[in-house]
């Protein structure tokens, strides 16, 4: 179980879990195997659509960040409709961020910090992971930011 509980973590925050976005093609957005739960990716987006652009050139560092987070909020949500509750993930084991931006930019990190900060707030220690940040020069639907992840259920 977690050091503490998510859901209450999350109300401390503030924060709501946003409703969970539905595949955009043929595929699963969670699959547990084993102990595992793969997560597809999930981009950015509020409750005011798709948070779109390309950080270097039309957006900045903080914005991929906050982006970043709205794309863990997601997958949290995710989790909950696939699992039931955020209490049954034992960890965060993987967690891969794309962020569309511009040839050169070498700050992918700082942007998916916004992911790996909240993940853990909410989960404790066992939300510290691995990681990939990783620059991309398109993503669908021209989002932001896109985050992949897996859990251990």
């Amino acid at each position: 179980m977690p050091a503490h509980d998510p859901t209450a973590a999350l109300a401390e925050l503030g924060l709501t879990l946003p409703a969970a976005p539905a595949p955009g093609g043929n595929y699963m957005s969670a699959k547990t195997v084993g102990n595992l739960v793969f997560l597809a990716g999930v981009i950015s987006q509020t409750a005011d659509g798709i948070v779109t652009g390309t950080v270097g050139l039309d957006r900045t560092v903080e914005e991929g960040y906050d982006a970043a987070r709205s794309c863990a909020l997601l997958q949290l949500a995710v989790l909950e409709r696939h699992l039931g509750s955020l209490a049954a993930i034992k960890s965060v084991v993987s967690v891969n961020g794309y962020v569309n931006s511009i040839a050169g930019f070498a700050d992918s990190p700082k942007v998916v910090n916004g992911a790996s900060d909240l993940f853990l707030a909410v989960f404790g220690e066992p939300g510290r992971h691995v990681r990939a940040a990783i620059g991309v020069s398109g993503l669908p639907r021209h989002a932001l930011v896109e985050l992949q992840m897996t859990v251990e259920i």
